[in-house]
């Protein structure tokens, strides 16, 4: 039982020195985003994303989305004044879903981020542009993506996902490609794609990316 004790209370300071060295940098360079951080301190994705997190829960930093940056999360000092509210802020009385605060734009910030990440070259189409929502090259592969955002309604969000699908089907033209269709993480999207038939995954060979709010990024076959 000592052990373990010694080995929770191990990793309770290995977090307190990972926040502590971000609120240093933060102080230094205020705006550096989670990737940012990661590459300055020579930590893991993971472990400075939870650790901002935590800091900003606990009121020691604040988190807004940069459009100069693709609109990642970028981290300040808590007291810096003067930004623009954030978008979880801004989020309705009552909104509780969620995703909500997503727009589409973010969600495909967030898959460029990720994909570039693993070393692809990503081009994306940004607001209505026409055009595949994402393409991504790497070692003479493509990868093509439809994004939607999260939809005001039910009705809407069912929508969407017929229509992504409509539209990826359309846009099918390469069979060495890989195609996927992405959205925020929400239950109704997870819960559209679990009732897509088998049958229909596997022989389109569509697969979908869930984003959640950290950018963090689910597959589901």
């Amino acid at each position: 039982m000592k052990r373990h004790n010694g080995m929770d209370s191990g990793r309770r300071d290995m977090g307190m020195a990972v926040k502590d060295q971000i609120l240093e940098v933060l102080d230094q360079c205020p705006g550096l985003t989670d990737t940012e951080l990661e590459k300055r301190l020579q930590k893991r994705h993971q472990q400075i994303n939870s650790a901002c997190n935590a800091l900003y829960k606990e009121g020691r930093i604040l988190r807004r989305r940069n459009p100069d940056k693709n609109m990642c999360f970028c981290n300040y000092p808590a007291q810096l004044s003067g930004l623009a509210p954030s978008p979880r802020e801004k989020q309705p009385e009552g909104a509780k879903e969620r995703g909500r605060d997503f727009d589409e734009d973010a969600v495909k910030a967030f898959v460029k981020n990720w994909l570039e990440r693993q070393g692809w070259d990503v081009s994306v189409a940004w607001g209505k542009a026409h055009g595949v929502d994402i393409e991504a090259k790497k070692d003479g592969g493509r990868w093509l993506i439809e994004v939607k955002g999260p939809g005001s309604r039910q009705a809407m969000r069912h929508n969407y996902f017929l229509s992504i699908i409509g539209e990826t089907l359309y846009r099918m033209d390469d069979e060495k490609a890989r195609y996927s269709i992405a959205f925020p993480d929400m239950p109704v999207y997870r819960g559209l794609w679990r009732r897509l038939p088998e049958l229909a995954k596997r022989r389109t060979g569509i697969d979908l990316l869930l984003v959640d709010e950290d950018g963090g990024i689910s597959v589901l076959k």
